[in-house]
């Protein structure tokens, strides 16, 4: 589906999506646990979606209503080769691949997308290594063999989801595990996450330093009842689109206490210039004297193509840096970022682990290709608030991905007119 999206400023409240990396990991520990389990969200995006009926062919049930998700956990070791369609959730592919080779299943994951591109090592070695049978045939990635614990190194300088998978499947093996993180950790916050959702189910694990000690034969008690909060990263979209505005715009359902990595926009676009207050569960966010900064992409990849957004239309020089892992994203997001500005009149230059971005008054309009990549898609949205003529966007469909009403949502604010 392509978009035209009209300029000028935004403004007035919104009520964001539960938050993705919760979520996963709440469905899956509910699924694993021994009672049923009711998770409260506003809100289920593709990926989620993916994760919930993943977990419903290993034998776990999912019923979802209005604004919540019913979940009675995995009887029995599934039998028979089941089928998990990933759809292109990374998420959903890396935390179950230990998770199945725990339950002793048989699974055929189907993978679309730039999935079967997006990296597996040294994570499959490690599975391998520790019982687990795998193997690629196109979009199809099998595996199969118990799932052993032991030792476990890491690099933490790939993806953070290895190892959060591990955390989330090592306490119900037999026998206890450690888990050694090598090099420097990257996208901590996520880990973090992992952790606080583990101590929720009752988990017990034992961290020092880069290291963890997790006893084995443990279950998941999740409570009966739990709520899941907001996404900061489908907020940042708003928050964004408050920086560029001066009337703002406000946000409901985030928790500013929350251990999301990319609740770090708010600070961000405070050092850009912009207006931030947060009251109750309300995060304004209005318009102030926007100026360029450097920012560090390690921890909050999300937020790089809406954060390149602003620094397009703040005076000076912005320059984003430890950016490379960027491009194993949905799309390249180095590349499709940095031909996202270019297209919209923006001045940026593409680096090999970054960008560098020139501010302008103001950005020209025109057509925007996100090459089906979900948040270079909203970014563009978010940019037609900054232009002087509209914006086209193709494919906008992908917003599915992690934020399906996000059109929904947008068009719900009101037009405040083009000049600033």
């Amino acid at each position: 589906m392509t978009r035209e999206i009209m300029p000028g400023q935004r403004t007035g409240e919104i009520r964001i999506p539960a938050s993705k990396s919760v979520s996963h990991r709440m469905l899956i520990l509910a699924a694993l646990g021994e009672k049923d389990v009711t998770l409260k969200l506003n809100g289920v995006s593709s990926d989620i979606g993916a994760t919930a009926e993943c977990l419903a062919a290993l034998g776990a049930g999912i019923r979802e209503e209005e604004g919540r998700i019913d979940v009675s956990p995995v009887k029995a070791p599934p039998s028979g080769a089941r089928v998990l369609r990933c759809r292109d959730s990374g998420a959903t592919l890396r935390f179950l691949m230990p998770v199945t080779g725990a339950l002793g299943a048989e699974t055929v994951f189907i993978r679309e997308g730039r999935l079967p591109k997006r990296p597996l090592a040294p994570f499959d070695r490690e599975l391998v290594s520790h019982g687990m049978s795998i193997r690629e045939e196109g979009e199809k990635l099998i595996c199969s063999g118990k799932f052993r614990g032991g030792r476990f190194t890491l690099p933490g300088g790939i993806s953070s989801q290895f190892i959060s998978a591990l955390l989330l499947a090592l306490p119900m093996l037999s026998g206890d595990s450690t888990l050694e993180i090598t090099g420097k950790t990257e996208s901590e916050p996520y880990i973090k996450i992992t952790e606080e959702t583990l101590k929720k189910a009752k988990i017990r694990f034992e961290k020092k330093g880069n290291s963890y000690l997790i006893p084995g034969d443990q279950r998941y008690a999740l409570p009966e009842r739990a709520v899941i909060e907001g996404d900061w990263s489908s907020a940042a979209f708003f928050l964004c689109l408050g920086a560029l505005s001066e009337k703002g715009v406000g946000v409901r359902g985030l928790s500013t206490g929350s251990f999301q990595g990319d609740r770090a926009v708010l600070g961000i676009l405070e050092s850009f210039g912009a207006k931030v207050t947060a009251e109750k569960d309300l995060v304004r966010v209005s318009r102030g004297t926007l100026k360029g900064q450097r920012i560090d992409a390690s921890s909050i990849p999300d937020l790089i193509p809406v954060l390149s957004v602003i620094a397009a239309v703040s005076e000076g020089e912005t320059e984003i840096f430890n950016a490379g892992r960027l491009r194993l994203k949905e799309s390249d997001r180095l590349k499709s970022t940095a031909e996202l500005i270019s297209s919209l009149g923006g001045e940026i230059a593409e680096g090999s682990e970054g960008l560098v971005i020139r501010g302008k008054e103001r950005l020209r309009g025109g057509e925007a290709d996100p090459c089906m990549d979900h948040r270079l898609c909203m970014s563009a949205a978010v940019a037609a608030s900054a232009c002087e003529g509209s914006v086209t966007i193709k494919g906008t469909e992908c917003v599915s991905k992690s934020y399906p009403r996000f059109f929904e949502d947008l068009e719900a604010l009101e037009i405040i007119g083009g000049e600033r």
